[in-house]
Protein backbone atom coordinates (compact mmCIF):
# COMPACT_ATOMS: atom_id res chain seq x y z
CA UNK A 1 0.00 0.00 0.00
CA UNK A 2 1.24 3.60 -0.65
CA UNK A 3 1.41 5.45 1.91
CA UNK A 4 3.03 8.64 0.58
CA UNK A 5 1.40 11.57 2.02
CA UNK A 6 -0.50 13.50 -0.84
CA UNK A 7 0.95 16.79 -2.10
CA UNK A 8 0.08 19.98 -1.03
CA UNK A 9 1.01 22.33 -3.95
CA UNK A 10 -0.99 19.58 -6.31
CA UNK A 11 -3.93 19.56 -3.61
CA UNK A 12 -3.90 23.15 -3.90
CA UNK A 13 -3.45 22.89 -7.66
CA UNK A 14 -6.55 21.12 -7.89
CA UNK A 15 -9.08 23.31 -6.03
CA UNK A 16 -8.53 25.93 -8.82
CA UNK A 17 -7.60 29.56 -7.95
CA UNK A 18 -8.94 31.01 -4.86
CA UNK A 19 -11.52 33.57 -4.43
CA UNK A 20 -10.61 36.93 -3.84
CA UNK A 21 -12.56 38.12 0.00
CA UNK A 22 -14.57 41.41 -0.54
CA UNK A 23 -12.53 44.52 -0.47
CA UNK A 24 -12.16 46.48 3.14
CA UNK A 25 -12.55 49.86 2.27
CA UNK A 26 -10.46 52.08 4.09
CA UNK A 27 -10.45 55.67 5.00
CA UNK A 28 -8.10 58.17 3.53
CA UNK A 29 -5.90 60.12 5.58
CA UNK A 30 -7.20 63.27 7.53
CA UNK A 31 -5.74 65.69 5.53
CA UNK A 32 -6.91 63.91 1.99
CA UNK A 33 -10.00 63.52 3.63
CA UNK A 34 -10.27 66.99 4.41
CA UNK A 35 -9.01 68.45 1.11
CA UNK A 36 -12.22 66.57 -0.57
CA UNK A 37 -14.65 67.97 1.71
CA UNK A 38 -12.97 71.43 0.70
CA UNK A 39 -13.32 70.93 -3.12
CA UNK A 40 -16.95 69.38 -2.37
CA UNK A 41 -17.80 72.38 -0.41
CA UNK A 42 -16.51 75.06 -2.39
CA UNK A 43 -18.30 75.38 -5.11
CA UNK A 44 -21.82 75.04 -3.27
CA UNK A 45 -20.49 78.08 -1.05
CA UNK A 46 -19.85 80.23 -3.29
CA UNK A 47 -22.65 79.62 -5.76
CA UNK A 48 -25.24 79.71 -2.58
CA UNK A 49 -27.98 82.23 -2.33
CA UNK A 50 -26.30 82.94 1.51
CA UNK A 51 -23.26 84.32 -0.40
CA UNK A 52 -25.43 86.61 -3.03
CA UNK A 53 -27.08 88.09 0.18
CA UNK A 54 -23.96 88.68 1.84
CA UNK A 55 -21.95 90.06 -0.94
CA UNK A 56 -24.55 92.66 -1.38
CA UNK A 57 -24.01 93.12 1.98
CA UNK A 58 -20.18 93.58 1.87
CA UNK A 59 -20.92 95.85 -1.38
CA UNK A 60 -22.50 98.19 0.84
CA UNK A 61 -19.64 100.42 1.72
CA UNK A 62 -18.34 99.94 -1.73
CA UNK A 63 -21.51 101.51 -2.52
CA UNK A 64 -20.84 104.62 -0.13
CA UNK A 65 -17.33 105.14 -0.98
CA UNK A 66 -17.92 105.35 -4.69
CA UNK A 67 -20.95 107.97 -3.51
CA UNK A 68 -17.88 109.94 -1.63
CA UNK A 69 -15.80 109.86 -4.95
CA UNK A 70 -18.69 110.54 -7.36
CA UNK A 71 -19.63 114.16 -4.76
CA UNK A 72 -15.27 114.96 -5.37
CA UNK A 73 -15.29 114.54 -8.30
CA UNK A 74 -18.36 117.33 -8.82
CA UNK A 75 -16.34 119.32 -7.22
CA UNK A 76 -17.95 118.70 -3.22
CA UNK A 77 -14.40 118.13 -2.18
CA UNK A 78 -14.40 117.89 1.73
CA UNK A 79 -17.77 117.00 1.94
CA UNK A 80 -16.84 114.27 5.10
CA UNK A 81 -16.25 116.85 7.83
CA UNK A 82 -15.46 117.03 11.17
CA UNK A 83 -14.94 119.39 13.78
CA UNK A 84 -15.30 122.08 11.03
CA UNK A 85 -11.88 120.52 8.83
CA UNK A 86 -12.56 118.17 5.79
CA UNK A 87 -11.37 114.44 6.85
CA UNK A 88 -8.92 113.36 4.61
CA UNK A 89 -9.56 110.16 2.22
CA UNK A 90 -6.36 107.39 4.53
CA UNK A 91 -8.66 108.55 7.98
CA UNK A 92 -12.27 108.03 5.72
CA UNK A 93 -11.20 104.23 4.74
CA UNK A 94 -9.42 103.97 8.43
CA UNK A 95 -13.02 104.66 10.03
CA UNK A 96 -14.69 102.57 7.34
CA UNK A 97 -12.83 99.28 8.01
CA UNK A 98 -12.50 99.52 11.76
CA UNK A 99 -16.27 100.37 12.33
CA UNK A 100 -17.78 98.84 9.12
CA UNK A 101 -15.93 95.38 8.01
CA UNK A 102 -14.19 94.97 11.55
CA UNK A 103 -17.11 95.74 13.89
CA UNK A 104 -19.74 94.66 12.12
CA UNK A 105 -19.33 92.79 8.54
CA UNK A 106 -16.19 90.40 9.79
CA UNK A 107 -18.28 89.11 12.65
CA UNK A 108 -21.84 88.62 10.86
CA UNK A 109 -19.82 86.93 7.88
CA UNK A 110 -18.50 84.35 10.87
CA UNK A 111 -22.31 84.15 12.29
CA UNK A 112 -23.90 83.16 9.16
CA UNK A 113 -21.21 80.96 7.67
CA UNK A 114 -19.74 79.47 10.58
CA UNK A 115 -23.31 78.37 12.49
CA UNK A 116 -24.49 76.86 9.21
CA UNK A 117 -21.16 74.52 8.35
CA UNK A 118 -23.19 71.86 10.70
CA UNK A 119 -26.22 72.94 11.40
CA UNK A 120 -27.47 73.67 7.85
CA UNK A 121 -26.37 69.70 7.11
CA UNK A 122 -29.01 68.72 10.20
CA UNK A 123 -31.44 70.78 8.56
CA UNK A 124 -31.58 69.35 5.24
CA UNK A 125 -31.20 65.79 6.50
CA UNK A 126 -27.95 65.52 4.28
CA UNK A 127 -25.97 64.85 7.45
CA UNK A 128 -26.32 60.92 7.67
CA UNK A 129 -25.40 61.03 4.02
CA UNK A 130 -22.17 63.26 4.75
CA UNK A 131 -21.18 60.81 8.01
CA UNK A 132 -21.42 57.37 6.53
CA UNK A 133 -18.49 57.68 4.32
CA UNK A 134 -15.44 56.11 5.59
CA UNK A 135 -13.84 59.46 6.33
CA UNK A 136 -13.72 61.27 9.70
CA UNK A 137 -16.55 63.63 10.90
CA UNK A 138 -13.37 65.77 11.92
CA UNK A 139 -12.30 66.39 8.82
CA UNK A 140 -15.89 66.90 7.11
CA UNK A 141 -15.70 70.05 9.76
CA UNK A 142 -12.39 71.18 8.66
CA UNK A 143 -13.17 70.78 5.29
CA UNK A 144 -16.21 72.97 5.11
CA UNK A 145 -14.47 75.04 7.43
CA UNK A 146 -11.47 75.82 4.71
CA UNK A 147 -14.12 76.43 2.24
CA UNK A 148 -15.64 78.79 4.18
CA UNK A 149 -12.65 80.53 5.04
CA UNK A 150 -11.94 80.81 0.71
CA UNK A 151 -15.15 81.62 -0.23
CA UNK A 152 -15.34 84.79 2.40
CA UNK A 153 -11.85 85.94 1.68
CA UNK A 154 -13.19 85.80 -2.17
CA UNK A 155 -16.15 87.96 -0.87
CA UNK A 156 -14.38 90.35 1.32
CA UNK A 157 -11.11 91.50 0.41
CA UNK A 158 -12.33 92.41 -3.18
CA UNK A 159 -14.58 95.21 -2.26
CA UNK A 160 -11.66 96.25 0.23
CA UNK A 161 -9.74 97.08 -2.84
CA UNK A 162 -12.38 98.65 -4.39
CA UNK A 163 -13.24 100.65 -1.41
CA UNK A 164 -9.62 101.43 -0.66
CA UNK A 165 -8.96 103.22 -4.57
CA UNK A 166 -12.62 104.91 -4.27
CA UNK A 167 -11.72 106.96 -0.78
CA UNK A 168 -7.74 106.74 -0.41
CA UNK A 169 -7.83 109.63 -3.22
CA UNK A 170 -10.24 112.03 -1.51
CA UNK A 171 -8.05 115.14 0.20
CA UNK A 172 -5.50 114.72 -2.12
CA UNK A 173 -4.37 111.20 -0.26
CA UNK A 174 -1.87 108.94 -2.20
CA UNK A 175 -2.20 105.12 -3.10
CA UNK A 176 0.88 104.73 -2.49
CA UNK A 177 0.98 105.83 0.68
CA UNK A 178 -1.11 103.97 1.92
CA UNK A 179 -0.61 100.67 0.12
CA UNK A 180 1.31 99.00 3.13
CA UNK A 181 -1.62 99.89 5.27
CA UNK A 182 -4.13 98.23 2.57
CA UNK A 183 -2.06 94.75 2.98
CA UNK A 184 -2.44 94.86 6.48
CA UNK A 185 -6.25 95.74 6.33
CA UNK A 186 -6.32 92.78 3.88
CA UNK A 187 -4.32 90.34 6.28
CA UNK A 188 -6.02 91.72 9.31
CA UNK A 189 -9.25 90.62 8.09
CA UNK A 190 -8.31 87.55 6.54
CA UNK A 191 -7.39 86.52 10.07
CA UNK A 192 -10.75 88.05 11.54
CA UNK A 193 -12.64 86.14 9.10
CA UNK A 194 -10.64 82.35 10.32
CA UNK A 195 -11.04 83.45 13.77
CA UNK A 196 -14.85 84.01 14.02
CA UNK A 197 -15.56 81.07 11.89
CA UNK A 198 -14.05 78.86 14.33
CA UNK A 199 -15.31 80.43 17.25
CA UNK A 200 -19.14 80.19 15.25
CA UNK A 201 -18.15 76.27 13.68
CA UNK A 202 -18.21 75.44 17.55
CA UNK A 203 -21.11 77.18 18.42
CA UNK A 204 -22.46 75.41 15.51
CA UNK A 205 -21.71 71.86 16.57
CA UNK A 206 -22.53 72.29 19.80
CA UNK A 207 -26.16 74.10 19.77
CA UNK A 208 -29.61 73.25 17.95
CA UNK A 209 -30.05 76.30 16.94
CA UNK A 210 -26.83 77.93 16.86
CA UNK A 211 -27.71 81.64 14.39
CA UNK A 212 -29.51 82.79 17.40
CA UNK A 213 -26.76 82.55 20.20
CA UNK A 214 -24.19 83.78 17.54
CA UNK A 215 -25.81 87.05 16.97
CA UNK A 216 -26.24 87.57 20.28
CA UNK A 217 -22.15 86.75 21.49
CA UNK A 218 -21.28 88.78 18.46
CA UNK A 219 -23.28 91.73 19.38
CA UNK A 220 -23.88 91.06 22.45
CA UNK A 221 -21.66 89.61 24.86
CA UNK A 222 -18.50 91.24 22.18
CA UNK A 223 -19.60 94.84 22.69
CA UNK A 224 -20.33 94.31 26.36
CA UNK A 225 -17.12 92.70 27.39
CA UNK A 226 -15.30 95.52 25.10
CA UNK A 227 -16.97 98.21 27.31
CA UNK A 228 -16.72 96.86 30.71
CA UNK A 229 -13.23 97.75 32.74
CA UNK A 230 -11.32 95.00 33.83
CA UNK A 231 -10.33 91.48 32.42
CA UNK A 232 -13.45 90.62 30.22
CA UNK A 233 -12.24 91.94 27.39
CA UNK A 234 -9.48 89.79 26.69
CA UNK A 235 -11.46 86.91 26.01
CA UNK A 236 -13.02 88.32 23.16
CA UNK A 237 -11.74 87.97 19.60
CA UNK A 238 -12.37 91.91 18.68
CA UNK A 239 -9.98 93.29 21.34
CA UNK A 240 -6.80 91.27 20.12
CA UNK A 241 -8.20 91.93 16.48
CA UNK A 242 -8.79 95.82 16.89
CA UNK A 243 -5.62 96.04 18.75
CA UNK A 244 -3.52 95.47 14.88
CA UNK A 245 -5.30 97.94 13.15
CA UNK A 246 -3.22 100.43 11.53
CA UNK A 247 -5.36 103.23 11.31
CA UNK A 248 -5.24 106.50 13.23
CA UNK A 249 -9.28 107.34 13.83
CA UNK A 250 -9.68 111.43 13.40
CA UNK A 251 -9.22 113.62 16.96
CA UNK A 252 -12.75 113.41 17.49
CA UNK A 253 -15.89 111.28 16.57
CA UNK A 254 -17.08 107.94 17.37
CA UNK A 255 -13.71 106.23 16.08
CA UNK A 256 -11.70 107.89 18.39
CA UNK A 257 -13.78 107.29 21.45
CA UNK A 258 -13.93 103.81 20.63
CA UNK A 259 -9.89 103.51 20.01
CA UNK A 260 -9.50 104.73 23.63
CA UNK A 261 -10.98 101.48 25.18
CA UNK A 262 -8.04 100.21 22.98
CA UNK A 263 -5.36 101.92 24.95
CA UNK A 264 -4.09 99.07 27.08
CA UNK A 265 -3.64 97.34 23.82
CA UNK A 266 -1.88 94.16 23.44
CA UNK A 267 1.71 93.75 21.38
CA UNK A 268 1.13 92.87 17.88
CA UNK A 269 2.88 89.63 18.66
CA UNK A 270 0.85 88.79 21.66
CA UNK A 271 -2.25 89.71 19.52
CA UNK A 272 -1.68 87.11 16.81
CA UNK A 273 -0.45 84.94 19.33
CA UNK A 274 -4.05 84.99 21.23
CA UNK A 275 -6.10 85.24 17.96
CA UNK A 276 -3.88 82.23 16.42
CA UNK A 277 -4.41 80.08 19.79
CA UNK A 278 -8.32 80.98 19.74
CA UNK A 279 -8.90 79.61 16.32
CA UNK A 280 -7.24 76.69 17.06
CA UNK A 281 -8.31 75.37 20.30
CA UNK A 282 -11.70 76.24 18.81
CA UNK A 283 -11.48 74.27 15.76
CA UNK A 284 -10.32 71.39 17.80
CA UNK A 285 -13.08 71.69 20.65
CA UNK A 286 -15.63 72.11 17.32
CA UNK A 287 -14.19 68.90 15.95
CA UNK A 288 -14.46 67.01 18.87
CA UNK A 289 -18.03 68.18 19.90
CA UNK A 290 -18.66 67.03 15.92
CA UNK A 291 -17.61 63.54 16.88
CA UNK A 292 -19.35 62.94 19.69
CA UNK A 293 -22.54 64.41 19.15
CA UNK A 294 -25.47 62.28 18.01
CA UNK A 295 -27.31 64.30 15.38
CA UNK A 296 -31.07 63.14 15.12
CA UNK A 297 -32.91 64.76 12.29
CA UNK A 298 -36.43 65.52 12.93
CA UNK A 299 -39.24 64.50 11.14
Amino acid sequence: MNTTPPDPNLSAAAAGPAMPGPAIRQAPPFATAALRVFDLSLSQMLWSRRTIFLALVVGSPVALGLMFRILDAFGFAGTIRMGGAPVPGPAVFGSMIWLLYLRFLVPVLGVFYGTSLIADEVDDKTITYLFVRPISRRAVLVGKYLAYVVTTVFVVLPSVVVLYLCVQPLGHGSLAEGFISLLTDLGLLGIGLAAYGALFALIGASLKHPLVTGLVFAFGWEQLALALPGYLRKFTIAYYLQALVPHVMPAEGLGSAMQSLFRDVPSPTTSLSAIFAMTVIFLAVAGWMVEKREYILEQ
